[in-house]
């Protein structure tokens, strides 16, 4: 029924019982704003071309300008573009490996103990009250650069969902990413601004 069906024009409101899927307890995470990555912003043409890779590019680069907030010796962590939550992190090896099963042991262990410390480091930054930790494994897992892994450090804290990003395609962010490289930078142990 339009709006004009209705009283005085006013629209109707519908069952949401009758929308498409199985009513189930599942909790879904809309992400609207990230509709520019899945569309393919700032993805390589050849994922497998390391020249290409946004996570072989970065080190190539400034920590400042690549938003990396921590180099190791064969891992390093660097803010995601399209964040889930304000501080999401990426934890990357340096070296362009798809699988976690092809990590040497040494790419294994930092890999954890950066995501270790970042999520003291995160806590310590801005009180995060959990996390999400994770990998996407190939492209059918959800992996939007499948070709060098990459585990996702992403801070969550009570109500950090709301309406925004689902009612106004917006997913508000209190914070500038650069902004938030730098105290992440800063409160890193041994660490400084690391520009």
């Amino acid at each position: 029924m339009s709006p004009a069906d209705q009283p005085g024009g006013e629209p109707a409101l519908e069952d949401a019982r009758a929308f498409a899927g199985v009513p189930d307890d599942t909790q879904r995470l809309w992400t609207p704003h990230r509709m520019a990555y899945i569309g393919g912003e700032n993805k390589p043409e050849d994922p497998h071309d390391d020249e290409q890779c946004p996570f072989c590019a970065g080190p190539r680069r400034r920590d400042e300008d690549a938003l990396i907030v921590h180099r190791g010796r064969v891992a390093y962590a660097i803010l995601n573009l399209y964040p889930y939550n304000s501080g999401h992190l990426l934890v990357c090896p340096y070296r362009h490996v798809s699988d976690y099963t092809e990590l040497t042991e040494e790419e294994v262990a930092e890999v954890a103990e950066i995501t270790r410390t970042a999520m003291t480091v995160i806590r310590a930054v801005s009180g995060a009250a959990g996390f999400n930790l994770g990998m996407n494994q190939g492209e059918v897992a959800g992996a939007g650069i499948a070709a060098h892994l990459h585990q996702h450090v992403v801070p969550r804290w009570a109500g950090d969902s709301n309406f925004l990003p689902i009612v106004g395609r917006t997913k508000a962010l209190p914070i500038l990413l650069a902004d938030t490289r730098r105290l992440y930078a800063e409160a890193w142990p041994g660490g400084d601004d690391g520009a």
